[in-house]
């Protein structure tokens, strides 16, 4: 058994917020020890520190629930010079992830049981928990619906052909059917692609300064509208990916209004940075869908204060040096997040008092197991040993990544909030070095 002792434990399923000391016993908590007198979990008493094989002192630090990132990009198989699935769940582990969900435009695509089998298997020698989307489309072509049924089957959680848009509505109708029968999420990409000119940088000011025309939100929002509509008519669980325009949000709030079990999700870099970022990073800061103004970037706030957005999910998007110095307008859309979301999460959202700890909690960890119906994202006795030990307060700089890219525009920033140890099913799957 471990003994976790005297952090501040945050548990974003009842709301916990305490110090407290955890006992994990194999892959699963055993007990929550509470030593301020908190209705949840129970009243610490002294440990008998020899009952155990590991005793962590957590004091100082926030101890959370493996953080959960329903949206990376792994490029495993067919592009792995710019990642792989072992140098990925290394990245994912030290941002304290300890589940990730695997996009579908590997080469070949997750169309079929095979390659969803080896991404699986693949994942299983990880340490951490990888898992993994099927395609919507067959080969992501728009027209054929993949055989959804035997991809749940072969262990597919979810369904999505992130990175290319459904642009035909009896398709989409047809496929949120199937999902809905299934009893799984379908995620989708939302930008049509008949009204952008250039992807990845925001059709406005920036833009025309660079002479490009860019991808206007109007791009994003008619297609969001779209599949809410039909998300509430058909009954299906649909997640709306890295939402970024403030119609967006307008629009799946008032999907949700009318019932419709739409979900939507932001990523740090859409809540963090604006089109200006392309005037000073390039393409590190070309991503689909684009950096948008300051006036989108507050209204992605708003939406994560009032529940609009669920979920906050990387879009983890590695590229090689080589294809991200390429001209702007050739170069390719995505960023990798793995390693600074967490930090970012804490100085964009929590610092300034825009979130509680605990409902950031929520948007990186509970919300998103819920959404593909995950164990997990919660500290409670008989949840998964999944965690991650955090100083809210230390600083590093993002000066090298785990990943085998650094396509970052937050390269060389210095960040306050460290993870110091990462736990999967009761297993430190990363240690700060300063925390041995």
């Amino acid at each position: 058994m471990i003994l976790i002792q005297n952090g501040r434990v945050v548990d974003p399923k009842s709301g916990m917020d305490e110090t407290a000391d955890i006992v994990l016993d194999g892959k699963r908590i055993r007990k929550v020890l509470v030593k301020s007198g908190s209705q949840s979990g129970e009243n610490a008493s002294a440990p008998d520190k020899e009952r155990y094989d590991q005793v962590i002192d957590a004091s100082g630090l926030v101890v959370a629930p493996g953080l959960v990132d329903v949206h990376v990009h792994f490029r495993d198989p067919g592009f792995t010079y710019k990642e792989d699935i072992i140098t990925g769940a290394r990245a994912a582990a030290k941002g304290g992830f300890t589940t990730v969900v695997c996009m579908a435009n590997t080469k070949p695509k997750i169309d079929n049981r095979e390659t969803l089998a080896e991404v699986l298997e693949k994942g299983r020698q990880t340490g951490i928990h990888v898992l993994a989307c099927g395609a919507v489309s067959v080969n992501f072509g728009g027209q054929e619906l993949t055989d959804m049924e035997g991809l749940k089957a072969a262990g597919a959680v979810g369904f999505t052909d992130d990175g290319i848009p459904l642009t035909e509505e009896c398709l989409v109708k047809r496929a949120m059917e199937e999902a809905a029968r299934l009893g799984l999420p379908i995620s989708l990409h939302e930008e049509n692609p008949a009204l952008i000119m250039q992807n990845g940088i925001n059709h406005g000011k920036v833009s025309q300064e660079l002479g490009i025309y860019g991808s206007p939100a109007l791009a994003e929002d008619c297609m969001v509208a779209r599949d809410c509509m039909i998300a509430l008519a058909v009954g299906a669980t649909v997640e709306i990916q890295h939402i970024s325009s403030k119609n967006a949000v307008a629009a799946v709030r008032m999907a949700k209004d009318l019932g419709a079990k739409v979900w939507a999700e932001v990523t740090p870099h859409h809540f963090t940075l604006t089109q200006e970022a392309v005037l000073k990073h390039g393409s590190l800061a070309k991503m689909n869908p684009p950096l948008r103004t300051e006036e989108d970037r507050k209204a992605l706030i708003e939406g994560l204060r009032d529940g609009t957005i669920d979920v906050i999910a990387t879009d983890h998007a590695p590229h090689s040096r080589e294809e991200k110095e390429q001209p702007l307008t050739e170069a390719p859309s995505g960023i990798i997040g793995l390693e600074t979301s967490l930090a970012l999460g804490l100085r964009e959202l929590v610092k300034p008092g825009h979130l509680t700890m605990v409902e950031l909690m929520q948007k990186m960890s509970w919300n998103p197991a819920q959404l593909y119906h995950l164990e997990g994202g919660c500290i409670e006795a008989g949840a998964p040993a999944d965690l991650v030990l955090f100083n809210a307060h230390e600083e590093w700089k993002a000066d090298s990544f785990v990943s085998k890219a650094s396509n970052s525009p937050f390269l060389g920033e210095v960040f306050e909030g460290k993870v110091k140890m990462t736990i999967c099913e009761g297993r430190v799957v990363y240690q700060d070095k300063e925390f041995e």
